[in-house]
């Protein structure tokens, strides 16, 4: 797999992360069942004529586990930067998840450089909302982005 295909691979697993976490917050999957659902007929997969791009399995379950995993410490970090009187429960459910996902990278996966972390989930922000929630994304990931990673 050459760079440029692992890199959209990965993506794509970004992309499948805020979906899948997304689900599960509205449906309350069961996460093996989540994962398995995304393996199976989510990933690579065409869904009503969208193909979807193959992505990079095993990252896009280390995010949606590590998110899983360690939601508390996640939300207490994006909480300490949200502006005064903002709460996670205000926000936007899809921001939410882009925005735990970002936090997630920049805390655990330190084999992904800051900057990519932070421009990925930029990306991921504008495939659902205009320029002002993906600059939104990007301030609030790079300010973790400056605690976790200094």
């Amino acid at each position: 797999m050459n760079m440029n295909s692992r890199s959209r691979a990965r993506s794509a697993a970004r992309l499948a992360a805020v979906q899948a976490l997304y689900q599960r917050h509205m449906e309350k999957t069961a996460l093996a069942k989540l994962l398995n659902e995304f393996h199976q007929h989510r990933l690579g997969q065409e869904i009503e004529d969208d193909q979807y791009e193959d992505a990079e399995v095993d990252f896009f379950d280390d995010i949606v586990s590590g998110v899983v995993a360690r939601q508390v410490e996640i939300d207490t970090a994006l909480s300490d930067k949200l502006a005064e009187g903002w709460t996670l429960t205000r926000m936007d459910k899809t921001m939410l998840q882009i925005l735990r996902c970002g936090v997630y990278e920049l805390m655990a996966r330190t084999d992904v450089p800051k900057a990519t972390a932070i421009t990925e989930y930029v990306d991921v922000a504008h495939a659902f909302f205009d320029e002002r929630e993906a600059k939104f994304v990007n301030g609030i990931l790079d300010a973790v982005g400056k605690e976790t990673r200094s």
